[in-house]
């Protein structure tokens, strides 16, 4: 990674594994390894550990908090990603991490599609994960291409998700460097409009810079991202292909609601914005909800093709996992969009800890607000 992307005070350490070398972050002074436990965030689609240096910094080192770069972001080795795996390339990686720092366990924190990564590793080795928050999670049914609570395919082949959504414009921006806002699919202009609610970044420029060039770490390309897509004659036209980011959130390889059948299942923290554009019931990244709007010609109306209730899916698997032996606890923060640990770091360091605090709680499922007697 880029040095000009780290903060005074964050450290990066390249961890050579069994399957690739990784990138990662934290503050100095905290050696990532050593066995025992530590807390690892998970950085979310076109972004790096980056974005995670603010509560790098914040939070008490006693937790070991480290922040990896998956796969074809930031620092790490850009080897393909094998969508027909789902999530499984990014969770393995994290897997090997675990093993070469000689952790115990460890607590996931996985943000947007990070979050995926954090539950298919809780999946593959649940013994392992101490606990689990998940940010502005994708829907445990994947991006694109699925209705109804319990996410099921529109067509059999995820038509709909993939690749074939992205935009090409913004993958072109991201090859090309772009860290201007000249235009609307800049990555500058993604973070403003959509990766935090408008006007909720924070005001030190220094930091916008460093998320901007965050987001162009993401290496480009079929087997990248987004990744190759399949032309189908159903609407929008466009299938998921094999290799690449966004396959790898295809409802045909990516189903995680089987976390409710866990013999060990630990507390989950769910946090999200009430003004996410990205991860809603009414995504403005999802061909439906888009086609709804008249922005994709040709939709054939809510009767056929719905949009994706991504919020819904989740409350309706974590409900699961609560009635099934499993706690959860959801905070809601007003007026936030897709990175409340950006955009409200001091709430989200305050609800973190209590979650890593009181990790056997069972608390109530109504979502939260944080007050101003717990900042």
């Amino acid at each position: 990674m880029p040095t000009d992307l780290l903060l005074p005070g964050i450290a990066a350490t390249a961890v050579p594994t069994a399957r690739l070398t990784q990138q990662v972050l934290h503050a100095e002074g905290v050696d990532p390894s050593g066995g025992g436990d530590a807390l690892l965030f998970v950085h979310g689609n076109v972004s790096s550990a980056a974005f995670w240096q603010p509560q790098l910094l914040t939070l008490d080192p006693s937790w070991r908090p480290l922040a990896v770069d998956l796969r074809g972001f930031g620092g790490t080795d850009p080897l393909p990603v094998d969508a027909r795996r789902g999530v499984r390339d990014w969770a393995d990686d994290l897997g090997a991490l675990v093993d070469a720092l000689g952790l115990d366990r460890v607590h996931l924190v996985g943000w947007s599609m990070g979050a995926g990564v954090v539950l298919q590793r809780l999946l593959d080795d649940p013994a392992r994960v101490a606990s689990v928050a998940l940010v502005a999670p994708v829907s445990p049914y994947g991006f694109g291409g699925t209705v109804g609570h319990d996410g099921q395919r529109v067509h059999p082949d995820g038509t709909g998700s993939g690749a074939g959504a992205a935009n090409p414009d913004f993958v072109a921006a991201l090859a090309a460097g772009d860290t201007s806002a000249d235009s609307p699919s800049s990555p500058r202009s993604v973070l403003r409009a959509f990766y935090v609610a408008p006007g909720s970044l924070p005001l030190d420029p220094q930091l916008e810079d460093v998320f901007v060039g965050s987001m162009l770490t993401t290496r480009t390309g079929a087997d990248h991202y987004p990744g190759d897509a399949v032309a189908t004659s159903d609407w929008p036209g466009t299938a998921p292909g094999e290799r690449g980011v966004l396959n790898t959130m295809a409802p045909t390889v990516l189903d995680l609601s089987a976390i409710t059948e866990l013999p060990v299942r630990p507390p989950v923290l769910w946090v999200r914005g009430d003004a996410d554009a990205i991860v809603s019931d009414a995504s403005v990244f999802d061909l439906a909800h888009l086609g709804s709007l008249g922005a994709v010609p040709g939709w054939p109306g809510d009767a056929v093709f719905p949009a994706q209730p991504m919020v819904t899916q989740t409350r309706s698997v974590l409900d699961r996992y609560a009635a099934s032996g499993g706690s959860y606890r959801e905070v809601l923060l007003p007026g936030v969009g897709h990175s409340p640990h950006v955009e409200r770091p001091q709430e989200f360091a305050v609800a973190l800890l209590e979650h890593l605090t009181h990790p056997a709680l069972a608390p109530s499922n109504t979502p939260e607000t944080p007050g101003p007697d717990d900042l």
